[in-house]
C-alpha cells in the first residue's frame, strides 16, 4: 500500500466516523421529538442507525450528549476568532461578529437545528446538561474578552457581563428563529438583539 492509499483510507475512515456520529445525533433527536426523552433508550437510537450500543458509546457518553451534540465551533475556535478581530473594534461588536459567523453555520442546517431546538423546548430537563456543555466555551470567551480589555476576570465584572449578554442575545435570536419556523434569518435576528444591547436596551 502506498502512502497515498493509506491517506485515502484514513480519509474514508474519518468520513465514516463523522457520518455515523451525525446519524446517531439525528436518530436521537428524531426519536425524542416523537416519543419524549424518557421513552427513548440508547438501544433505540443505536438500532435506528443499525449499529450496536457499544458503537453508540464510542461517540457519546449518554443519550443526552447525543441530543446536545457539538456546537458550531469549539471553545478554541471561538477564542481564535475573537482574537483575530482588530483591537479597535468594540467588545460587543467583536462578539457580534464572531457569533454571526457561527450562526451562519447553524443556518446551513436549518432542519437539524430546528429539530434540536424543538427537543430542548419539549424537554426542560436537558437544560442543566446544555448549560454545562457550553460553560467551557463561555469561560474561554470571557477570558479572551478580559485580555482584550486589559482587565483581570472577576475584578470589574465587564468581561463577564459582556460575554453573558452576548450569549443571551444569541439565545433570544435562536428562540425567535425557532418560533418563526426558520422564516426569518437567524443572523438578522442576532444582529437585532446585539443592536438593542449596544443601544442600552431602550424601551421599545
Amino acid at each position: 500500500m502506498t502512502i497515498v492509499d493509506s491517506a485515502d483510507e484514513l480519509g474514508r475512515r474519518d468520513r465514516k466516523k463523522l457520518e455515523t456520529r451525525a446519524a446517531l445525533e439525528h436518530a436521537a433527536l428524531t426519536l425524542v421529538a416523537e416519543r419524549g426523552l424518557a421513552a427513548v433508550t440508547v438501544e433505540d437510537i443505536a438500532e435506528a442507525v443499525d449499529v450496536s450500543s457499544r458503537t453508540f458509546f464510542n461517540y457519546f457518553p449518554s443519550k443526552e450528549d447525543a441530543l446536545i451534540g457539538p456546537g458550531p465551533a469549539s471553545a478554541a475556535e471561538l477564542r481564535a476568532k475573537l482574537e483575530a478581530v482588530p483591537a479597535e473594534v468594540p467588545v460587543l461588536e467583536a462578539l457580534r461578529l464572531i457569533t454571526r459567523s457561527e450562526l451562519e453555520r447553524v443556518q446551513e442546517r436549518p432542519e437539524q437545528w430546528m429539530l434540536r431546538l424543538r427537543v430542548y423546548e419539549q424537554n426542560p430537563s436537558l437544560l442543566p446538561k446544555l448549560v454545562s456543555s457550553g460553560s467551557e466555551a463561555e469561560q474561554v470567551v470571557m477570558a479572551a474578552v478580559a485580555r482584550r480589555c486589559g482587565v483581570e476576570p472577576g475584578t470589574t465584572g465587564y468581561p463577564e457581563l459582556a460575554t453573558g449578554a452576548a450569549l443571551v442575545a444569541v439565545r433570544v435570536a435562536m428562540t425567535r428563529w425557532s418560533a418563526a419556523g426558520g422564516r426569518l434569518a437567524l443572523t438578522d435576528l442576532a444582529d437585532e438583539a446585539f443592536a438593542q444591547l449596544a443601544a442600552g436596551l431602550p424601551n421599545p
